[in-house]
């Protein structure tokens, strides 16, 4: 007989082998009752004494939680058990006996951080992992649907790209470089030849934030095309969100009953146009409906895009930042010249900001005096010059963290459980 797994098992209704790890355990007397669980779900077994032999029996008597176990048995019908079924074991295998699990029940959040390499295996996580490899999935498969090619940039680079503050600076080979903030210079000279490209890559940024939404080691999805502006970027935004969403609502279901998220919430995304306001509404928003003053000119922090999205049920697209706190790279707003068009998505339920993209500066000038006022050496950007001096196009992209976007969707306390193994300010291990 061969293994299936434990979803598998539930649907045979019949004589079954499964192999797992141990989940639960009870024993009794002459019984013992063993929650199996594997990748797909768990699955009460019943060892009784006299079904099974001698060493078998000493064997589940030695069983503690995550023991490595192969059995077979007879399904059997059991509205008690947890999943409506348990299996009624014949041959029990011990491959690997565990020792006293050290996760028990309410540990604090550095505990479990500690342990991460042992935590994953909870329900929840294992949940998260899951809804976090069906989003890649979606991410890859919306933007080859819609004609681009994947493409990848250099991990370590020689210049900034998101201000020089939140550099990784390395040692390579006695010269100085940083790991990289984000593939966008990079993408920028790829368009001219597969004109419509993304990449799914890590980023690193230096920030010196403990806040529940920042890593310092995340996985960017980025895009950029050739003779799109800034409005064609807000769109694809928006329909890369929906695909995410709709496919996870598709492919996990139980995943998200697991972990307690409400779907209908979820689901509005599908259902609605997200609304497009300017800088100077939110501030306006901000003011009238939240009686929050922002002074123009200032980024909006966590505490403002937390509050901001109170007013939506979808993500909402803030476009024309001033142009002093953006990037050195986004066009400058013919209509509003200290404006930038540019947009942040900020996701509802209190997650802020997701997606941030813009149309790209095509003016040499305006690039050289833009890199002058935040310090760099023009010297250092004069391969990304270049671009504007043989055959520039208008071109624009984003950039999302998927770590951001699965908090959201799996309504998250804090990014770090996004992740499998996160790195932040203080956490660089396991």
């Amino acid at each position: 007989m061969e293994f299936i797994n434990i979803n598998e098992a539930l649907k045979n209704k019949d004589s079954v082998r499964i192999r797992g790890w141990v989940y639960r355990e009870r024993k009794q007397k002459d019984l013992i009752f063993l929650i199996i669980r594997d990748h797909t779900n768990i699955i009460q077994t019943v060892v009784k004494k006299e079904k099974v032999t001698e060493k078998e029996w000493e064997d589940a008597n030695k069983i503690l939680v995550e023991s490595s176990v192969e059995i077979e048995g007879e399904l059997k019908e059991d509205k008690r058990a947890v999943t409506g079924y348990e299996i009624q074991v014949k041959k029990l295998n011990v491959i690997g006996f565990a020792d006293v699990f050290p996760i028990q029940k309410d540990q604090s959040e550095e505990f479990l951080l500690d342990n991460r390499h042992l935590w994953i295996r909870s329900r929840k996580l294992t949940s998260v992992l899951k809804i976090r490899s069906t989003v890649f999935k979606a991410i890859h498969d919306y933007f080859r649907k819609n004609g681009y090619y994947e493409s990848h940039s250099p991990f370590f680079t020689p210049t900034q790209c998101e201000g020089g503050s939140t550099l990784f600076k390395v040692d390579y080979f006695g010269k100085p470089m940083y790991l990289s903030q984000s593939w966008q210079l990079y993408a920028e000279a790829v368009i001219y030849s597969l004109e419509k490209i993304y990449c799914i890559a890590p980023s690193f940024r230096a920030e010196r934030s403990k806040t529940s939404r920042h890593l310092t080691e995340y996985w960017h999805a980025e895009t950029e095309a050739a003779w799109h502006n800034v409005t064609d970027m807000i769109n694809l935004a928006e329909g890369l969100i929906k695909h995410i969403v709709k496919t996870v609502l598709d492919e996990n279901k139980e995943e998200l009953k697991l972990i307690e998220r409400d779907a209908e919430k979820l689901k509005v995304t599908l259902n609605k146009k997200f609304p497009i306001i300017s800088y100077d509404e939110a501030l306006d928003l901000l003011e009238k409906k939240k009686k929050m003053k922002i002074k123009w000119g200032k980024d909006l922090r966590t505490i403002e895009e937390e509050k901001l999205v109170e007013l939506y049920d979808t993500p909402v697209f803030v476009t024309n930042y001033p142009r002093e706190i953006k990037a050195f790279y986004m066009k400058e707003n013919e209509k509003n010249k200290k404006t930038v068009l540019c947009f942040d998505c900020l996701a509802p339920e209190g997650y802020g900001e997701v997606i941030g993209g813009s149309e790209r500066e095509t003016d040499v000038k305006k690039i050289e005096e833009r890199l002058k006022k935040q310090g760099e050496k023009v010297k250092d950007y004069e391969w990304y010059l270049d671009l504007r001096k043989y055959g520039s196009v208008p071109h624009s992209g984003f950039g999302m963290g998927v770590e951001r976007i699965i908090a959201w969707i799996c309504k998250l306390d804090n990014i770090k459980d996004a992740i499998a193994f996160p790195r932040t300010m203080v956490r660089f291990k396991p």
